[in-house]
């Protein structure tokens, strides 16, 4: 299996290439060095979409059609170098400005997420809100309902502020999607984005009630701070996991209830989650320490934490990655699963590298070094 794997930092977005004896090549910075907060890929036409932005740029979305050798920017929102530039005629010029209209002003200042399913282009923004195009990004609309979700005023943002970071779907349905905010919890839709849930609410409050974390379990319902949500492959039901900050959490139910699976790690607290492509029940996460005590690997050993039963129980998986003075961070995009009988399972770190197991886990190679920070990692 040759693969590719999309990595977004904040210097512009990368590709690494698999060659023939299993190495990658490196390939980057793509996105003219902008902050790129996710990058993905869509196998079956090869397009490839890389998000993000910020205050000097506004938020935008980069497309390529040929396999990442030439992009396209869609400007999404005003930043500063526009109002530098309509102010500094030398400015301009320099960077070679052009006055345009903006299809939403200054409503947003980043992309933070992405998803491609049934044949629509989903977009997560911060502040939060959620877009969708029809035509592969050309053009984007607001998906009303979310915003208007009555709930909205007592969002509260979180340490990255109030992102949109993650977006799941029913391949199967397209009337069906979730998406989770930080901090303001899981929401779902089953009507195309017409009307939304908010689905936090725990199975057993007893037990959650000896958490004392101001982002813990409360009010019979999960933390609002949601980290990442996957969506388990389709079966029989609606399988969602997220690793929350404060604990790993499954839903049976499309998130009607969710059920505290953390017994068994090391720490309740990490960003990351994936789920195997065939599989349900085998997870991956990477715990870190704590919110307020670094945020890097217990006992500086990187170690990822799989789950071969859904979070019943637990086994690290350490072979192959550093095991001292290891003080990296894996961000919340920033792990993933190629499409593989034996899955590949990928991660990035705060400190430029990217590393992978083809055994699932059972044993690990870094792919690559030296990268800006890495906000996410996506299988092509």
């Amino acid at each position: 299996m040759s693969r590719t794997v999309l990595v977004g930092t904040t210097k512009g977005a990368f590709m690494l290439h698999q060659q023939l004896d299993g190495a990658f090549t490196v390939s980057g910075p793509h996105c003219d060095g902008w902050p790129i907060n996710h990058v993905i890929g869509d196998s079956a036409s090869g397009h490839i979409w890389a998000a993000g932005g910020g205050e000097w740029f506004g938020a935008g979305i980069w497309h390529s059609v040929d396999g990442g050798a030439t992009w396209t920017l869609k400007r999404l929102t005003r930043g500063q170098m526009d109002e530098w530039a309509e102010n500094d005629a030398d400015f301009a010029a320099m960077i070679g400005w052009q006055k345009q209209d903006f299809p939403f002003e200054a409503e947003f200042s980043q992309i933070w997420s992405l998803h491609h399913s049934n044949h629509r282009l989903y977009a997560g923004t911060k502040p939060a809100d959620l877009l969708v195009s029809h035509d592969n990004g050309t053009t984007f609309a607001r998906v009303a309902g979310l915003g208007a979700h009555p709930s909205r005023g007592a969002w509260q943002p979180g340490a990255a502020g109030l992102i949109l970071h993650s977006i799941a779907s029913d391949q199967n349905n397209p009337e069906k999607l979730w998406v989770g905010i930080s901090a303001a919890g899981i929401f779902a839709t089953e009507d195309g984005g017409a009307t939304w849930d908010r689905r936090n609410r725990l199975s057993n409050t007893e037990s959650c009630v000896h958490y004392h974390h101001p982002a813990a379990p409360s009010g019979g319902e999960t933390g609002h701070c949601v980290h990442n949500l996957v969506r388990a492959p389709q079966g029989d039901g609606d399988l969602l996991y997220q690793q929350n900050h404060h604990g790993v959490w499954r839903s049976p139910d499309g998130g009607r209830s969710w059920d505290d699976q953390t017994e068994g790690l090391p720490s309740s607290f990490g960003f990351p989650i994936a789920v195997h492509p065939q599989d349900p029940q085998k997870i991956w996460v990477i715990p870190l320490n704590g919110d307020m005590e670094g945020r890097f690997p217990p006992d500086a050993k990187a170690v990822v934490w799989h789950s071969t039963d859904g979070g019943e129980s637990w086994q690290d998986q350490r072979e192959g990655l550093p095991q001292s003075a290891c003080f990296f961070t894996v961000l919340r995009q920033a792990m993933a699963t190629d499409k593989a009988n034996q899955a590949g399972i990928y991660f990035g770190t705060n400190s430029g590298s990217v590393f992978a197991s083809f055994e699932e886990g059972a044993q690990w190679h870094e792919i690559a070094r030296h990268l800006p920070t890495i906000q996410s990692v996506e299988i092509l």
